[in-house]
């Protein structure tokens, strides 16, 4: 296993959507419509102004795990004075290439980007799976969190 990382560029982002795809099925969510033509419009949109931005790891050519942080900003708070906050999204890895520090060398360069990006804070709604890692790495739960689907 020869694993190398690298900032995702535009000509892989079919095979990042296909990823992303897998993930959200994974994870049990229901197929309601098509997403590829909005996930193709949405990243390459975020990351041509820069409010998106993932790592990738690369096994011989192949994007075996992914990571994914887009940037919102909102009015400052006391607890995030620049009101930029980071949403990861996008955490996948491959199977067979888990449990091998693949995800926290991506949450690492990740976490590094926001702050070079000014974020004041991180946030993710985390898989079971991926709660482990991300408590780890220094992340917290905040009950505060609500939700409206609309």
């Amino acid at each position: 296993m020869a694993v190398t990382f690298q900032k995702l560029t535009l000509d892989q982002i079919d095979e990042f959507i296909s990823i992303r795809l897998r993930q959200l099925r994974e994870e049990g969510a229901t197929e309601k419509s098509d997403l590829s033509p909005a996930l193709l419009d949405y990243y390459t949109r975020h990351m041509h102004d820069g409010t998106f931005v993932s790592w990738v790891a690369m096994d011989n050519g192949r994007i075996i795990a992914t990571s994914g942080m887009s940037i919102v900003e909102k009015p400052p708070y006391f607890a995030c004075p620049s009101g930029k906050i980071g949403l990861l999204s996008g955490m996948f890895t491959e199977k067979e290439y888990r449990r091998h520090g693949i995800a926290r060398e991506l949450l690492s360069r990740v976490v590094s980007e926001a702050r070079e990006k000014g974020c004041g804070t991180i946030q993710i709604t985390a898989s079971d799976m991926g709660v482990l890692l991300y408590t780890s790495f220094g992340f917290e739960k905040n009950n505060n969190f609500m939700q409206l689907k609309l």
